[in-house]
């Protein structure tokens, strides 16, 4: 999808006009879209109307759950079949106006979660990756010391049953390091 020429007035949507035989054209670009480049828009938070080219209605919430279908089918499934039978249960009921605004305020949570992991990640790794490797190095250390112990009781255990005699353990790695570092 082209960034060159995006809204002609700063602040208005995109307007996306598609045809009767399912084919969605972008007004702004100038050609033919995909339900992929739509699903980019949105991805990029890029503002936008889908229009019927027949009659001009809003049709974006069902171009959205085409995306969402299409979704569904294509990759690990979101919603369960069992949710799936709850949300149509919900559809007519009383609490349906609730139910849309507790579900939109805790996906709008989720999403800047989400945002917020992502961004931490981001600072974490682009203003000091060598220390955010160093960390994550001897976590992965710490892991391995920590099963290796585990398994070496098991192994003293083993021994002890069958009477032979244990061997002290070798010098951990941290340990290693620490002397190679201090000199």
């Amino acid at each position: 999808m082209e960034n060159a020429k995006i809204s002609e007035t700063v602040g208005e949507p995109r307007i996306l006009k598609k045809y009767s035989n399912r084919r969605l054209y972008d007004t702004t670009l100038s050609k033919y879209i995909t339900l992929a480049d739509v699903r980019r828009l949105v991805i990029d938070n890029e503002p936008f109307i889908v229009r019927d080219a027949k009659n001009d209605q809003d049709i974006t919430r069902s171009v959205l759950l085409q995306i969402i279908v299409e979704q569904e089918e294509e990759e690990q499934p979101l919603f369960t079949m069992d949710v799936l039978q709850k949300m149509i249960r919900i559809y007519g009921d009383s609490l349906q106006g609730v139910f849309a605004k507790y579900l939109d305020r805790n996906i709008s949570l989720i999403v800047r979660q989400q945002q917020r992991f992502r961004q931490q990640m981001h600072n974490v790794v682009v203003r000091d990756p060598v220390n955010f490797l160093c960390e994550l190095t001897e976590q992965n250390l710490s892991l391995w010391e920590e099963m290796r112990e585990v398994l070496a009781i098991k192994k003293s255990l083993d021994h002890q049953d069958n009477h032979t005699p244990i061997l002290p353990m070798p010098m951990r790695e941290t340990e290693k390091t620490e002397k190679l570092i201090s000199g």
